[in-house]
């Protein structure tokens, strides 16, 4: 039985998907027991921040997939370990290799890490550049027109699928050959914010215009949306330059088999989303 947290986001529900699609016995925890998912998964509740509340949803889990930054992650994987899981794979993220705990992102990351490794469970890291998914960020600009603004214009960043990561975390999951294993992935060639933009207007069959944001411009509006030490740990990473997400890396397929998937394939799955 593996135990997914996370199981309707972008990763998680791939993951979900991807092992329920191979036959294998799957708990999706959600935060509401109706929400639909697919045949043969089993919903099951719990507090991420709260280790104890996940003692019913763990009970005969033998491999978890865990989400990084939360209150308690030694709390986390205790529990998972004393309710006899016998493989965790987590999410993590490039910037965890620089040790940077002054970066609130990289920290975070970080410390999910060490909890990890401090747990003495089997344990394989995922370390993604840029999600695909992204993108969905743009859906109000392009509700309301055809130009997409956004932050970091001259920054190319290697975007991967999370269907792509998902199926890295299924193998992981399901075999004991990852174990101790740190894996950076990536998609198959990396872009600039205005690449994306051109993709999605071939897709949609739209006259999109991508413009780029003034760094005061970008700090203004993600200072809405997430707490300033965030921000500040973006900046860091893609004004700075202190995260280097560009490089094509050949995990994904040395892992799963198959290469990842490009930006004009997820942009194609996805097209009725920006309808």
């Amino acid at each position: 039985m593996y135990l997914v947290t996370g199981a309707t986001g972008n990763i998680g529900a791939e993951l979900v998907r991807t092992l329920a699609d191979a036959g294998e016995p799957v708990r999706a925890l959600v935060r509401d027991p109706a929400t639909p998912l697919p045949d043969g998964v089993v919903a099951v509740t719990g507090d991420l921040d709260e280790p104890a509340s996940l003692r019913p949803a763990l009970d005969g889990a033998t491999g978890v997939f865990l989400l990084p930054g939360y209150r308690d992650m030694p709390g986390l994987l205790g529990e998972a370990r004393a309710a006899g899981v016998r493989r965790v794979v987590l999410l993590s993220g490039g910037s965890a290799g620089s040790g940077d705990m002054t970066n609130a992102v990289s920290a975070y990351m970080i410390r999910s890490e060490e909890a990890v490794r401090d747990s003495g469970l089997p344990a394989t890291v995922l370390r993604p550049s840029g999600f695909m998914s992204n993108a969905l960020r743009w859906l109000p600009q392009l509700r309301a027109g055809d130009v997409v603004r956004d932050a970091f214009p001259n920054v190319a960043v290697e975007m991967i699928d999370p269907a792509d990561i998902a199926a890295v975390a299924a193998v992981a999951l399901t075999s004991d050959d990852h174990a101790g294993q740190v894996y950076r992935l990536s998609g198959p060639a990396p872009l600039l914010p205005v690449d994306r933009v051109r993709v999605l207007a071939d897709v949609l069959d739209r006259p999109l215009t991508f413009v780029g944001q003034s760094d005061d411009e970008a700090r203004a509006e993600m200072s809405q949306a997430m707490p300033a030490e965030y921000v500040d740990a973006f900046f860091r990473f893609y004004v700075d330059g202190d995260l280097d997400e560009s490089p094509v890396l050949p995990t994904v397929r040395e892992v799963t088999g198959r290469e990842p998937g490009s930006f004009e394939q997820w942009a194609g799955a996805h097209a009725d989303a920006f309808r």
